[in-house]
């Protein structure tokens, strides 16, 4: 088993997937039972029954509790048994853990450590996803068959843009435009900007410019598992590096990573703009999102087939490498006694 972090919390999947039936889940490779109470609270249990081993999953939600579909065994929100069919006591054994959760920009937050440290108020937010001024609009929750750190490589890495995504999100003109990079107190900063250049195609097909711009890619890294790309283009000349930006299209891009195991991470994506829209240019801009993100799945789980085919093999480093190297080295300080290992 990889060694995670496990004192943090996780993004595990849309509220909007989250009802009043039973849904099975798995982060830190650990398998877990969602559903709401009947007060509209999202409920995350250990989805194993301690009996056989049956998932709760595969079992029947009657009120605000989970019934084992082999043989009734019942669970509260708590995790403690309430009711073994044909005897009067439960086992002081027959319990299941029980995760607290949250709720936080469209996503249910599970907290995978130790429970008296959940603090909700910890938990990401980007204050432009509520401020009516601005839009955010839901994407998808994207299996990538890589681990997630893989993930996260790619999200510290403004440089891949100009060649994996010449479609949408880069062209040329920033090729061989310097990456930097700074450790803040509780994030990494990658970024650079491309000055006076033609608009990459995204902002070319949205942005109405009619000549070249000043362009930024801000990447924000959360550890362990939270990207926010900031990423704009103003026209050229008009002072958007020096700060200026009330004349330009400015984009949050979202990636909340949910770490399924060593070989496995969802991302759930949304993006959240400075302008509103109507619903075809928001589907379409998600298409866009949506083709670019399917060809960083694409190269990511090329990569990861590669380091299990060549273990043993030594990758050459370069200059580029510098910010996903410390963001490795972020996770690594995170990991602490509580951490899921070997």
């Amino acid at each position: 088993m990889q060694k995670y972090v496990t004192n943090t919390w996780y993004p595990l999947t849309w509220s909007r997937q989250v009802g009043r039936e039973l849904s099975a889940h798995r982060v830190i490779e650990v398998d877990v039972v969602l559903f709401r109470n009947q007060a509209g609270e999202v409920v995350a249990l250990e989805d194993v029954c301690p009996h056989r081993l049956l998932p709760l999953s595969k079992g029947k939600l009657k009120g605000d509790s989970v019934e084992c579909g082999y043989h009734g065994m019942t669970f509260d929100c708590s995790g403690r048994c309430v009711r073994v069919p044909g005897q009067d006591m439960a086992p002081a054994s027959a319990r299941v853990r029980h995760f607290p959760t949250a709720e936080n920009m469209g996503l249910v937050w599970i907290w995978m450590g130790e429970p008296e440290l959940a603090d909700p108020g910890r938990i990401f937010d980007l204050p432009q996803y509520h401020d009516p001024a601005w839009s955010a609009v839901e994407g998808d929750a994207l299996h990538i068959r890589a681990n997630y750190l893989s993930l996260a490589d790619n999200l510290c890495d403004p440089a891949h843009v100009s060649f994996v995504h010449q479609t949408t999100l880069g062209n040329a003109a920033s090729e061989d435009v310097p990456v930097q990079h700074a450790e803040e107190a509780d994030k990494l900063v990658t970024w650079r900007w491309i000055i006076d250049a033609e608009p990459i195609p995204l902002f070319a097909k949205f942005g109405n410019f009619k000549g070249n711009v000043d362009r930024w890619h801000y990447y924000h890294y959360y550890a362990p598992s939270i990207a926010i790309i900031d990423f704009g283009s103003a026209e050229t000349g008009t002072g958007a590096p020096e700060g200026r930006r009330d004349d330009c299209m400015q984009i949050y891009a979202c990636h909340f990573i949910t770490p399924v195991d060593a070989e496995n991470s969802i991302d759930h994506w949304l993006h959240v703009k400075n302008f509103t829209a109507d619903e075809a240019t928001n589907r379409a801009l998600s298409a866009s999102f949506r083709e670019a993100f399917a060809e960083d799945k694409a190269i990511l789980e090329a990569i990861e087939a590669n380091e299990r085919r060549y273990a043993d093999r030594r990758t050459v480093k370069i200059a580029i490498d510098a910010a996903p190297r410390r963001m490795r080295k972020m996770v690594e300080r995170m990991m602490d006694d509580s951490a899921v290992t070997a």
